[in-house]
């Protein structure tokens, strides 16, 4: 129905968009509902014709038939040693680490740009202690949001399985440390860290050390074993390694540490961008040149390994694309509750920059 034809006072309807797309009410439906297994040409039809016609849905009616808000909770989880549970010192620790960290801005560009389109957004939520996960999981029954992404910081986080126990629609970004009903996405960690071995030993570089993550964190111990693996099957020399906590502050005192302790060494894989970056201004500080003395490695290609001087050799994670997964999972679940769990495993690149 055009405006001419339209009754004064009446919005557009479903119907008026199925008429000038030419398609079903159930196809506009499923279009302005974000199902996503409808044919791309046919999805801009229906596009064209809501622009056409103004039509708007009313979240408010459509809520009450589909018990559906529209909001998706973007969860970051910790579990790590809770020392206050009502702390505000240490939920203010826990916060400000998480969005000094360009992994995390990342995560939500993949999300909020995934959702956009679909009318739908994201509700940030942390969840440092035992409370904090317990209020996502309440807030997730209540129907607040009609589901969860959730990026995990520690290998023993209990969240993944309170929601999966509650029932609730959920996917995670990492692969679970133990066996749970939730789909995944991930990084092929071991292989990225493996061309980072291959790349210094390329190079000539023979007294290697690294700088690993936390040891508390799947990437972190899938990083360092990747990269201890790989030096063994070209038998290099074990490497001297010291642990992290993905902060650029950690990777100064780790590198601080190693060249005290080898001060001959040539070469240095650090397990994220931060990290490398500390190393970098540490080596400066004792006039090592980057990458001429001492060749450097990051590992993510965020903001922080352009950033760097000399510019970081790394290996690129797709955080926005893997984002972007994460988060058609969690509309596949929500559009088909019985949909089986699904795991989607993404490979690294390395990308050479000037510092290696």
């Amino acid at each position: 129905m055009t405006d001419a034809l339209r009754p004064a006072g009446t919005a557009p309807t479903l119907e008026d968009v199925a008429r000038t797309a030419g398609v079903s009410r159930a196809t506009v439906s499923r279009v302005v509902n974000g199902v996503r297994n409808v044919d791309p040409a046919i999805q801009e039809a229906v596009r064209r014709a809501v622009s056409v016609t103004g039509y708007a849905p009313n979240r408010a009616a459509r809520s009450l038939v589909t018990r559906r808000t529209d909001a998706v909770a973007l969860v970051v989880s910790g579990a790590g040693a809770e020392p206050d549970d009502e702390g505000a010192a240490g939920r203010g620790s826990f916060t400000a680490q998480v969005f000094a960290d360009p992994f995390f801005g990342r995560v939500v560009t993949g999300v909020v740009d995934s959702l956009r389109p679909r009318g739908m957004h994201p509700v940030l939520m942390f969840a440092e202690t035992s409370r904090a996960r317990q209020e996502v999981v309440e807030y997730l029954r209540q129907g607040s949001a009609d589901g969860a992404l959730i990026v995990s910081t520690h290998a023993e986080d209990p969240l993944p399985r309170l929601v999966t126990e509650a029932g609730l629609a959920a996917v995670l970004y990492a692969r679970p440390a133990r066996p749970v009903g939730i789909s995944y996405v991930d990084l092929a960690h071991r292989d990225g860290a493996r061309l980072a071995a291959e790349h210094l030993l390329a190079r000539g570089c023979r007294r290697i050390a690294t700088i690993a993550g936390p040891l508390d964190v799947a990437a972190g111990q899938e990083r360092l074993a990747g990269f201890q693996e790989a030096l063994a099957r070209q038998g290099a020399s074990v490497p001297p390694v010291v642990e992290g906590r993905f902060t650029q502050q950690s990777g100064e005192i780790a590198m601080e540490r190693l060249l005290a302790e080898h001060p001959g060494l040539d070469g240095v894989f650090a397990a994220n961008d931060l990290m490398a970056t500390g190393a970098c201004h540490v080596l400066r500080e004792h006039g090592r040149r980057v990458p001429e003395d001492v060749a450097v490695i990051g590992f993510d290609d965020s903001s922080a390994a352009s950033a760097c001087r000399p510019p970081l050799t790394t290996v690129r994670q797709p955080v926005e694309d893997m984002a972007a997964e994460m988060t058609g999972l969690l509309l596949d679940r929500l559009a088909a509750p019985g949909r089986p769990v699904t795991s989607v495993v993404f490979e690294p690149v390395l990308i050479v920059r000037d510092s290696a």
